[in-house]
């Protein structure tokens, strides 16, 4: 039994620390909490369930056309909702962000309706197994696989790569970058298409594992998504990922070990992020900023 709730918060944790990189990827570079990261992820899933239902694609291609789309959808909304503002106040591009995930939820309101849908789960991905005393679905073993495997491709660009250097020059100085020759915009156009590719690719996992999807599903994983960025320190790409993995071992453990507690399960996150903003308000790895006078 312990092994599957173990499993079980290694799942939730993946999901929640690859959703919470797409929000530190952003505010490292722009200095922006992108409120409408957690509608991508239900695009993911909403692409996914029509790719497949709709358009009769196989599985495998329905998921790549799922995470292209919505990566190209992010793109367009920096460019429509964030680029205009890139020398405004921050408090209106915050604005920007509330407002292009309000209207993202409304729209998918009105064109998918408000009804939940369900998802198709490939046999090969829910037909259980036994290990010892506990029974355990391949799906809870491919989501840490496959964040693994992201998140690895993920740094490999960021630290390796032309364009990943670009990114981090932006996060440090953004003038002093744009000086250098580099095409800021494009830069920041390519790390919403990232960022919004991995909240794809969160959503459909998510809809695999909880196959069930509607208008506002990406809410409330969205937030805890954030919580995990900050407790793990927002900016940090390791610290989004062990927040994530932090907070979906808290919620499942201490429902596990506190039964009695497991209506409050969704406040453990809400606490968790009182206390960091209390004790360590940078979280784990983020770095201190000095005030300049």
């Amino acid at each position: 039994m312990f092994l599957q709730q173990f499993f079980n918060a290694l799942t939730l944790g993946s999901l929640y620390g690859l959703i919470a990189i797409g929000y530190t990827m952003v505010y490292g570079i722009l200095r922006l909490i992108n409120f409408a990261h957690g509608d991508m992820l239900m695009l993911g899933a909403y692409f996914l369930f029509f790719g497949t239902v709709t358009f009769h694609l196989p599985w495998g291609l329905a998921v790549v056309v799922a995470i292209v789309a919505v990566s190209l959808f992010g793109i367009f909304v920096d460019w429509v909702a964030y680029r205009p503002l890139r020398k405004a106040p921050r408090i209106s591009a915050l604005i920007s962000a509330i407002a292009v995930s309000f209207f993202i939820e409304s729209l998918a309101v009105v064109l998918f309706t408000g009804l939940p849908r369900p998802v198709y789960q490939p046999d090969w991905l829910i037909t259980p197994f036994t290990v010892g005393s506990s029974r355990l679905i391949p799906m809870t073993l491919v989501v840490p696989v496959v964040t693994v495997v992201l998140v690895g491709i993920l740094l490999w660009v960021v630290y390796r790569t032309k364009p990943g250097l670009a990114m981090r020059g932006i996060s440090h100085d953004i003038e002093t970058t744009r000086l250098l020759g580099v095409r800021v915009d494009r830069i920041i156009a390519m790390t919403f298409g990232i960022g919004t590719a991995l909240a794809a690719a969160s959503g459909i996992m998510w809809a695999l594992r909880y196959p069930q999807i509607q208008p506002y599903m990406g809410v409330f994983p969205g937030m805890k998504a954030f919580i995990a960025a900050v407790f793990g320190g927002i900016g940090s790409i390791p610290g989004a990922m062990i927040g994530g993995l932090c907070l979906g071992f808290i919620e499942i453990m201490a429902v596990y070990f506190l039964p009695t507690l497991s209506g409050y399960r969704d406040a453990f996150a809400f606490v968790l992020l009182v206390a960091v903003l209390l004790f360590k308000p940078t979280g784990l790895f983020g770095q201190r900023l000095e005030e300049k006078i």
